[in-house]
This record gives C-alpha cells, structure tokens and sequence, in this order.
C-alpha cells in the first residue's frame, strides 16, 4: 500500500513539471504585440489575434522623460513637436485574456528604442542653367517645410522642393532660407541659406537683402558667393557696432548690434579685391554694394519732440509706460511706435497753431520743432530726421534731457492797424504795432518756421525802383521766408505796410520779441 502511495505521488510530481514546463513554453510561443516602423506616425504597434488587448503604450526620452502619445488605430502620434534625430524607448503593454493569462502571464510588454527621422538640406550652393526651374534637394524627405518662414504641409514627403523660379533675368541668381521636418510631428530644422547661380559665372554674389532693398536698422546682411571666399573679409562704411560672421566656406554675414545701423541713413560694404564679383541681376561685377536704411516713424518722431518739450503737446502712453531708457528699446519704439495720447500742454493755444497739428503724419508744426531741436543740438537745422536727429533724440530720451526754453509762436496781422503778438507758453508775451510789406513788395502770408536768428546783421537787397539798399547794423533779426524777416527798423509811425516784405518793429519791441523767435519757432503771417 506504501509503495502504491509512492508510485501516485511520483507521478503528480512529474505532471507537475510538465504543466510548468509548458505555461514557460506558452509564455515565448503565444502571440505576442509587435513595434514596428511607421512612414507617418512614430511608430505601429501590431497585436495579433489571441495576443490580447493594447494595455498601454508609453514613451520616453533618452533621459527618461515621459512624451505625451496618443494611439489610433495601432499608430502612435507624438501629441507635442519632437526633434529631429532624438532618441526615444518606445514600451507597449498587452493583456492577454483570462484564459490565455492563467497559461502565457497576464501580461506581455515589449521594447524599441527608435531615432526620430531627420532631414537636411543636400546643398547650400546651386549652379542653375539659364531657364532652368530652380529646386533644392534634401538628404531624405520632408514633408513639411518653410521657404523664407513660409510653412507649407506637402501632400506628400518629398526629397526635392521645387521653389517656383525660373533662373533667368533678375533671377538667375537667388537666396531663400529653407527650414524642414520628416514629419508633420517634427521641428522644424534650423533654417539654412541656399543661393543659386548661374551656370558658367566664375564668382557671382547674392546679398541678403538684396542692394538697393530697404534695410531694417537691426537686420542682418549675408552675403553668398558661388565660390569659396577664404580669408577675405568685406569691410562695412560707415562703421557699425556689430560683428561679422564667417556662415560657411561660401558666405558671411554681419549682425548689427546696439540701435544698429544709421536710422534713414544708408549703409556700404566694400569688398577687398579677391572677393569682387557679378551681381547676377544686373550683370555687372561690383566692389560696393549699398543699402538705404529704414527711418524711425513720424508718430515715433512726434511723441518724442512732445517727451522732449519741444511741441506744445505732451504725450502718453496707453499703457501707463513709456518705453525704457535704453537704446534698445528707443531704437524698437522707433519703428513699431507705442499707442499713446496727445494733449495740449496749455489751456489756451491759438486756433492758428492748433489747426497746424496733425498726429502721425509729417506736418508743419512737427517740422518747426525738429529744426529747433536739431539747432539747440548744433546740426543743420532742415527738419529732416536723419541718423544724427535719432541718436541725438535716442540720447535726450535716456538721459531725460529737455528743452527748458519754453516754447513760442508769433502772429502777425496784416489788417490795419498791422501788429504782431508772441504766444509764448499759454499766455500773450509780447504785443506791438508792427510794419509789413507794401504792395510792391508784400509779406507773403501763411506759416514759416524762423532759420535764422542773429542779434546783428546787414540787410541788403533792391528796390522796387531797381536801386540796391544797404542797411549795416540792423537788431534783432529773425528770418522766416526767403528774405522776409522779423527785425527793429526805425520808422516815424509803426501799423501799416512800409517795408520790403519784412515785419518791422520799434526797438524796445523787437529786443523783447528776438529771444522767443530762436531756430524753429512758427510764424504767421494773417491778412
């Protein structure tokens, strides 16, 4: 009986064994998920029947952090831009059933490591023939890129992207930046320059923007010759805080720094004589390319004259905050001016000066103002705002200098009795009969800005007799029109016209009057 018991037992242990021996065995030969390569999504994970169901899939970064995917349809798409070439550990979860989880484990999980595709552009450099489409090709495929930060979503990937030019004429040489992703869930690539030129040139340049273009003050310039350039460094005119920057064998480029170049000034670069070559637009061969420089706004130019006191409005901004006291920030106010509000500066200001303003747009009373500016900062006194009026104004704004002069104008009434009044910040300064022109040599009315204003000087000039005058040592003069002039000029009576075209006034008037007509300030002349 003992012996029996031992021969059963012997065999429950050998069945034993067996059963174990054949769930390891299930658990390698049951069907098992699959990764697999995808040309669209990251991956696709395969189930086969009986293998179960997809429990999870996660995906991680080389450094182990999680990357958001959703699955469709066994596809997994990325829910956030990945890089390109990034290494990624991909693990999916399978449950099996119950039935099939008691024999092979009740889960399966499988791994892949796998590279995001990459894509970059084969040449920098194309050799076009005349006519001939220009296209750039890719070491692999992309399916979206961006042409000079334009992005377009291709049909389908493609290893050529045809830009849409023809060489020929102004265009048988070019550049465009061009940026590309493998996958829709891709970065883009670092934009690269490629310049195309024409078959047969032995060095052609392309410059970015081109010559001639309107140059923003901190926008670079890359120059692309189609041959290698060595050593050779172009020079830049005038000198510009800045660096240049060797790009490739083939171009360089230089980034301005600080404000940049000149506002509404121009800029010139020189190149050495190794490095002068055919501008294929024009077919010639150049030493010196040349580009205007972009100005600050009118609306920029007028809200500082207002912060500077040199207009008879004060500004604010919308916000509550001017822009900062730097060069930085004036320089980019200067083109994308701040929203903001005028106002008069004084209650009572003569409807004649205020039907002279017009925000925004270069106007009259702006123009007076600039020149004041411009004089009270030794510079010519034209009322252009060129590069020397924006670094001095940039100058002022940081340093909160502002003219403490005030600020006038003058009105001169024709109508008999004739006289002449200074407004001079919101009040009635001066006020005394004066002399105009007569009738054969009138005071021409309308608005003009005093140019210059000396304490002494001789007036010449012919009368309407045609005999010449010459008046040495006459006081107090302000011209504001062609030879027309605020002055002091003795005369027996003061109130109707008796001069060539000047305003006449008696001494002790036109002393007082001379030191609120500087440079800049308006005078107008009413019938």
């Amino acid at each position: 009986m003992r012996r029996r018991l031992v021969v059963v037992a012997g065999v429950g242990a050998g069945l034993g064994v067996l059963a174990a021996g054949a769930t390891a065995a299930a658990r390698y030969a049951w069907p098992a998920p699959g990764i697999e390569p995808s040309s669209g999504a990251l991956v696709h994970v395969h189930v086969p029947r009986f293998a179960g169901r997809l429990a999870g899939v996660r995906v991680l970064t080389a450094s182990g952090v999680p990357v958001p995917v959703r699955v469709s349809n066994g596809d997994v798409w990325p829910e956030h831009l990945l890089g390109q070439g990034e290494r990624l550990l991909v693990e999916v979860t399978v449950r099996r059933p119950g039935w099939a989880g008691w024999i092979a484990g009740p889960r399966v999980r499988r791994t892949l490591t796998v590279t995001t595709p990459s894509v970059s552009v084969r040449s920098r450099v194309l050799h076009v023939r005349d006519g001939a489409p220009v296209a750039v090709g890719f070491d692999g495929t992309a399916k979206v890129v961006a042409v000079d930060g334009s992005v377009q979503r291709r049909r389908e990937p493609t290893p050529v992207l045809p830009l849409g030019v023809v060489a020929h004429g102004t265009k048988a040489a070019g550049s465009v930046e061009i940026a590309a992703a493998p996958r829709p869930w891709q970065r883009l690539s670092t934009p690269v320059r490629v310049s195309w030129f024409p078959v047969g040139v032995s060095r052609a340049l392309v410059a970015s923007p081109a010559p001639g273009e309107r140059l923003a003050p901190n926008e670079r310039v890359t120059l692309t010759f189609s041959s290698p350039i060595g050593n050779a460094a172009p020079r830049l005119r005038p000198v510009s805080t800045g660096s240049w920057r060797i790009v490739d064998d083939h171009t360089v480029s230089f980034e301005p720094g600080g404000i940049g170049f000149p506002l509404g000034g121009s800029v010139r670069i020189v190149l050495p004589r190794s490095l002068r070559a055919v501008l294929p637009a024009t077919g010639r061969v150049v030493q010196t390319l040349r580009w205007p420089v972009a100005s600050g706004s009118v609306l920029r130019l007028q809200q500082l004259l207002a912060q500077l006191y040199y207009l008879p409005l004060r500004w604010a901004s919308s916000s509550g905050t001017a822009p900062a006291a730097t060069p930085e920030a004036q320089l980019e106010a200067a083109l994308s001016p701040p929203d903001g509000v005028f106002t008069w500066r004084h209650a009572q200001v003569p409807q004649e000066l205020r039907s002279l303003w017009a925000p925004g747009r270069m106007n009259l009373l702006t123009h007076a103002a600039l020149m004041r500016f411009e004089d009270t900062h030794g510079l010519p006194a034209d009322g252009a705002p060129g590069p020397a009026v924006w670094k001095a104004l940039f100058a002022d704004a940081i340093a909160g200098r502002r003219n403490i002069e005030g600020y006038s104008f003058v009105l001169v009434r024709e109508t008999v009795p004739e006289s002449l009044t200074v407004w001079h910040n919101g009040k009635v300064v001066v006020r005394s009969p004066g002399n105009t022109g007569i009738p054969q040599a009138p005071t021409a009315p309308g608005t003009y800005p005093v140019f210059e204003h000396i304490s002494s000087g001789t007036m010449s000039g012919t009368n309407p007799d045609g005999t010449h005058y010459n008046d040495p040592g006459v006081r107090w003069i302000s011209y504001f029109h062609g030879g027309d002039a605020i002055h002091a000029f003795y005369r027996a009576s003061y109130g109707t016209p008796q001069s060539l075209g000047c305003v006449e006034l008696p001494l002790p008037a036109a002393e007082r009057v001379w030191p609120y007509t500087p440079v800049g300030t308006l005078v107008t002349v009413e019938q």
